[in-house]
């Protein structure tokens, strides 16, 4: 499909608007087109459709891709393995790769993904969209404050508000008293990090008698952790900076996957770059709209790295209804929920740490720090299983003696598991630029 410059005062590219019926039209020529390209250049689909007896043909509808294993991150790690430095389900010759990113996790070797000419002017027009959603201009001023040093979401943003035409100051996420500094200093309009950051930087700029609430930003993207998709801290932040929290989602594997527009009610899925199924974790079965389930995203038009049916591990609620902005592409209220794979099962309970912040960030007294432990204490000696769980939260020195007990009774009244709760002094715990750990064991 053609790239596009703004389409209208309010949306960057028309597609935002189709009907669904037109989108789901579109969606089955991409999705066609796509599967015979990655058939015909991927070593790994094609060895593992030829032992299904899968042809790109078979798909009629893009349910129909349901036929398909999930793909994980263990599968692409085996790729590489088996062809390394690019692994097999590469779909361009290296010399055409014009940019690789790797994994930003901290186990295992670090994976790449690539892009090339095409897949980065795509992600550029996508992220401009992005901000162009959120009321940012060529007049605005933008700050990344999202890490460069090997991580994904940097260079993405970059090249969307470039595309957009705003001022771009690639800042990254470190020294934080130059960071503000420079907010003041060149009239910061806009800025997008993680929520982690965005609030070290508020506790930073008050402490210094500099609160961000008199800097110009008035719009902030956050991703790559929970954050405007938890209510609580998208107040805790808007209060903090005076200006308004969007959510973002993305990957490294998709960038973007979905953003919040001016309407705050769930990140849009970006439905003309990626094909997005809502399954069972279990069954690998869809979900009907309003279920929680784990997003599974084919790419549409990927030229370097595509990936069909990948199991992204996040759990999400899908909402297809027209959004009050206008646009039509489906939202994800809530944003991640959180992940597969970092679950907590308490006594039967499913329980998301996205779902414990949500309760510490709205109860009055503390800083919003937190950090869920588990241990002996909240662990069954014989099977292993979680009792319970335990919580550490940073407190203001004012807070009454029984604040502890406030907090886990809240817990316990509002997500059914049992909480042992320890408050500990403002500023004691773990402050990141990046993503924040929020559950540790401890012997």
């Amino acid at each position: 499909m053609t790239i596009a410059r703004p389409h209208s005062e309010r949306y960057w590219h028309e597609v935002e608007t189709w009907p669904r019926e037109r989108i789901e039209e579109l969606q089955t020529t991409m999705l066609r087109k796509q599967l015979e390209y990655v058939q015909a250049h991927s070593a790994h689909y094609r060895r593992q459709w030829r032992e299904l007896g899968f042809e790109p043909g078979d798909v009629r509808t893009p349910a129909d891709l349901a036929a398909l294993p999930v793909v994980t991150k263990a599968d692409y790690v085996a790729s590489l393995a088996a062809d390394p430095p690019w692994g097999s389900m590469l779909t361009a010759a290296p010399k055409d790769v014009r940019r690789v990113h790797f994994s930003s996790g901290t186990t295992g070797a670090p994976t790449p993904v690539c892009w090339s000419d095409f897949d980065l002017d795509r992600w550029a027009d996508l992220y401009a969209r992005v901000g162009y959603s959120q009321g940012v201009r060529d007049t605005d001023v933008f700050q990344c404050l999202f890490g460069y040093a090997w991580f994904v979401g940097g260079l993405g943003a970059t090249l969307g508000y470039q595309r957009l035409g705003a001022t771009v100051i690639p800042g990254g996420s470190g020294d934080t008293r130059r960071q503000i500094d420079t907010m003041f200093a060149y009239g910061t309009t806009a800025v997008s990090g993680t929520p982690s950051f965005m609030l070290h930087l508020a506790e930073t700029a008050a402490a210094a008698g500099t609160p961000l609430t008199r800097s110009k930003v008035r719009a902030i993207q956050v991703g790559g952790e929970p954050g405007a998709g938890v209510p609580a801290t998208r107040r805790h932040i808007e209060e903090h900076w005076g200006a308004r929290c969007f959510d973002g989602y993305g990957s490294l594997e998709f960038q973007p996957i979905a953003w919040e527009c001016e309407a705050q009610a769930g990140g849009h899925l970006v439905e003309d770059f990626a094909y997005a199924e809502v399954v069972d974790p279990d069954t690998k079965k869809p979900v009907p709209d309003g279920s929680p389930g784990v997003l599974v995203l084919t790419h549409l038009d990927k030229q370097a790295s595509p990936l069909v049916r990948w199991w992204t591990g996040d759990i999400v609620v899908r909402d297809t209804a027209r959004c009050e902005c206008g646009r039509t592409h489906a939202r994800l209220p809530g944003g991640v929920i959180g992940r597969a794979d970092d679950m907590l099962v308490v006594r039967g309970v499913n329980l998301f740490p996205s779902a414990v912040e949500q309760v510490v960030r709205r109860t009055p007294g503390t800083t919003g720090e937190y950090l869920i432990v588990l241990d002996r204490e909240v662990t069954d000696p014989v099977t292993g299983y979680l009792t319970g769980i335990k919580l550490r939260v940073e407190a203001e020195p004012s807070v009454p003696p029984d604040f502890a007990d406030r907090i886990a009774s809240a817990v316990r009244a509002e997500l059914t598991v049992r909480c042992l709760a320890e408050v500990v002094p403002e500023g004691s715990l773990p402050r990141s630029t990046h993503k924040t750990k929020r559950v540790v064991r401890e012997a």
